[in-house]
C-alpha cells in the first residue's frame, strides 16, 4: 500500500459524501480513512453505509482536527499519508500528481494541490512559517500600522505569486497535505490551527506547491463560530510558547486583548 487518504470529519456530511465520491473516481489506488469526530448529523452512519471500503474510526467525543489526523495516521498502512479536508472535491489524477512527485523528490517534506473556492477562483494557501513580528502585526493593535502589516502580509503570503504555476513553499495547508507517514505526525497540543506551521518548524524542510493537482474547497464548512475563535486563539498561543518562549507568548496575549474582548462582545450583541 503505497498511500493513505486521512479525512477527518465533524459534521459535514453531505460534504463529506462528495469529498468522498471524488476519491473512489480516482485512477490512484488508496486507503482511505474517515475519523469521525463524534458528529451528530449522521455522518459516521452514512460512511458505514454508502461506503463500505473506506475505515471508519468513529470516536466517542471530538478529538479535534490534529487528534483526529493522528489517531488516523497512526491506522494508516500506507507508505505516503495525504491530510484532507472534508468539504473538498479532488480532481481526477490529482493523486497521482501529488503521489508521484512526493515518491521522485525525497528531498522535499511533502507537497499540496492548487486549492480553488467552489467559483473557480484560486485560494490564497501555501505561506511562510509566522514571523514574530508576523503575529504581531496581525493579532494585536500594532495592525493599526497599516503600512507595516501589509509589507508583513506581502511576504508571509509570497504576494508576488499567483498561485497558477508550481513553487517551493515553507508551510502548506492543513486542509490537503501529503507526506511521508513518518514525518507526518502533528502536535497533539493543538486542537485546530497552526499544525502546519509547527510541522514546517520541525522537520526544515521545503515542501512544494502542484499547481497541476486540483482541489475544489469549500473553506471553514465546519468553523464558522465562536468556538472556533476561541480554539484559535488557545492554539495560537500554544504555537508561539512552542517556538517564541514565554516571554513573546505572554506579550502577545496581553496585546490582543482588545481584539479578542472586541469580538466577543460583537459575538453577544448579535446574540441578544
Amino acid at each position: 500500500m503505497e498511500l493513505s487518504v486521512v479525512i477527518v470529519n465533524y459534521n459535514t456530511r453531505e460534504l463529506l459524501r462528495a469529498c468522498l465520491q471524488s476519491l473512489m473516481n480516482q485512477p490512484t489506488d488508496a486507503e482511505i480513512i474517515v475519523v469521525d469526530n463524534a458528529s451528530s448529523d449522521g455522518s459516521a452512519a452514512m460512511v458505514a453505509e454508502a461506503f463500505p471500503d473506506v475505515r471508519l474510526l468513529a470516536q466517542a467525543e471530538n478529538t479535534w482536527f490534529c487528534g483526529g489526523n493522528n489517531l488516523g495516521i497512526a491506522a494508516a498502512r500506507g507508505d505516503y499519508v495525504l491530510l484532507l479536508n472534508p468539504d473538498t472535491i479532488v480532481a481526477r489524477h490529482t493523486l497521482g500528481t501529488l503521489l508521484s512527485f512526493i515518491k521522485q523528490h525525497p528531498g522535499y517534506a511533502g507537497c499540496t494541490a492548487q486549492m480553488r473556492y467552489p467559483d473557480g477562483q484560486i485560494q490564497r494557501t501555501c505561506s511562510r512559517t509566522p514571523s514574530i513580528a508576523y503575529l504581531f502585526a496581525n493579532h494585536t493593535p500594532l495592525m493599526l500600522l497599516k503600512a507595516w502589516q501589509a509589507r508583513l502580509n506581502a511576504h508571509h503570503w509570497y504576494a508576488e505569486w499567483d498561485r497558477k504555476s508550481d513553487k517551493d513553499v515553507e508551510v502548506v495547508p492543513g486542509s490537503c497535505t501529503m507526506m511521508h507517514r513518518n514525518d507526518i505526525i502533528l502536535d497533539s497540543d493543538l486542537r485546530l490551527y497552526f499544525p502546519e506551521d509547527d510541522l514546517a518548524q520541525r522537520i526544515q524542510r521545503p515542501f512544494r506547491y502542484l499547481a497541476a493537482a486540483q482541489i475544489t474547497h469549500y473553506e471553514k464548512a465546519a468553523t464558522q463560530n465562536w468556538a472556533a475563535t476561541r480554539n484559535y486563539y488557545r492554539d495560537l498561543f500554544i504555537y508561539t510558547h512552542k517556538h517564541h518562549g514565554w516571554a513573546v507568548m505572554a506579550l502577545l496575549w496581553l496585546l490582543s486583548r482588545p481584539l479578542y474582548w472586541g469580538m466577543w462582545l460583537k459575538k453577544t450583541a448579535r446574540s441578544t
